[in-house]
């Protein structure tokens, strides 16, 4: 990421410095458009890295060098060597095809990887971890939104070229605020991976679930530990992740997790947001004394803020508000 902002601030500084573009039109398009499809990729193996940690290989890495040199060498071709006309335009709309369809691509992979770490955790852990890498998903639409238009405004008469370089500053600043405040975080979100990693070859020492019809007989025996968990009140422990609850029934997770879905059919995360949210509605209505604060660290949420932002989404009303109504 180091890598491609400092690319493309060299590209900015010789657009203002030097007045490429009042010098040579086509050479600067030509650098430009370079510049931006070594940045896409630079930019998504950056972030796609962030939530795979086996993304980067020699023959990937080999792959997109490879279609930069090549995609560089076309527009080279097109814009330094054909004539003005009509196969100078068709070439230059085939590159921006291109060049399109390569970001597109690589923002697709990108959100693939982040809907499939949303996945994982909230398959996992009961605290809301997707919440931290929520920008990826954004500032990848974004991207693809930027790109594209950036990709115009390359077009643009000399006059306006202020306006192209200007247009990238608030993208940049979104992007520079969203990864340090990741970087707050991003010890939980690491943990996560490691300890998914870490345990795939302990689950896999497990036989696979039954394939017959029906409830597999292992669950009856889940479903009565559970039940006396629920019983004590376990789900309201803070940080619960499904390994340690499988671990405290003493039962594989695979099974744990199989068991969950089937029976309530939501997440792992889901399923001890929705138990936590009627304990602290129990609190709300009888112990009109407690803050906010106490009943959300109380029901075992990450805190008051996101307590509140979760009863909203499943209660349509903050808790104050429901609490005001039941005791009307």
């Amino acid at each position: 990421m180091g890598t491609a902002l400092l690319m493309l601030a060299v590209n900015y500084s010789v657009h203002f410095f030097f007045g490429i573009r009042f010098l040579d039109v086509n050479a600067a398009i030509t650098m430009n458009l370079s510049t931006y499809f070594l940045c896409y990729w630079l930019f998504s193996s950056a972030l796609t890295t962030l939530l795979d940690r086996f993304y980067i290989t020699r023959r990937r890495f080999t792959v997109h060098l490879f279609l930069w040199i090549l995609f560089t060498a076309l527009s080279s071709v097109v814009l330094l060597f054909l004539p003005d006309g009509t196969m100078q335009n068709v070439g230059l709309l085939c590159l921006a095809l291109w060049l399109v369809v390569y970001g597109i691509v690589l923002a697709l992979r990108l959100i693939k990887a982040y809907k499939r770490a949303v996945i994982l955790f909230e398959d996992t852990h009961s605290d809301d971890i997707g919440t931290y890498i929520r920008w990826l998903s954004v500032f990848t639409w974004w991207a693809v939104i930027f790109g594209v238009g950036c990709g115009l405004l390359t077009f643009l008469p000399d006059d306006y070229v202020f306006i192209w370089i200007l247009s990238s500053v608030p993208f940049y600043i979104y992007l520079f605020c969203s990864y340090m405040n990741y970087l707050l975080f991003y010890e939980q979100v690491e943990r996560v991976f490691e300890s998914e990693m870490s345990s795939v070859v302990v689950t896999d020492v497990f036989p696979e679930e039954p394939k017959d019809v029906g409830a597999p007989s292992h669950y009856a025996e889940i479903s009565e530990k559970i039940a006396a968990w629920i019983q004590a009140d376990g789900y309201v422990c803070p940080g619960l992740t499904i390994k340690e609850l499988s671990e405290t029934l003493q039962t594989n997770r695979t099974y744990l997790s199989g068991y969950i879905k089937s029976k309530y059919n939501v997440s792992f995360r889901d399923w001890i947001t929705g138990m936590r949210i009627e304990y602290a509605k129990y609190f709300l209505g009888n112990n009109p004394e407690m803050t906010i604060a106490d009943i959300s660290s109380k029901s075992g949420f990450q805190s008051p803020s996101h307590f509140i932002r979760l009863f909203r989404e499943r209660e349509g009303c903050s808790p104050a508000r429901w609490r005001k109504t039941r005791m009307q």
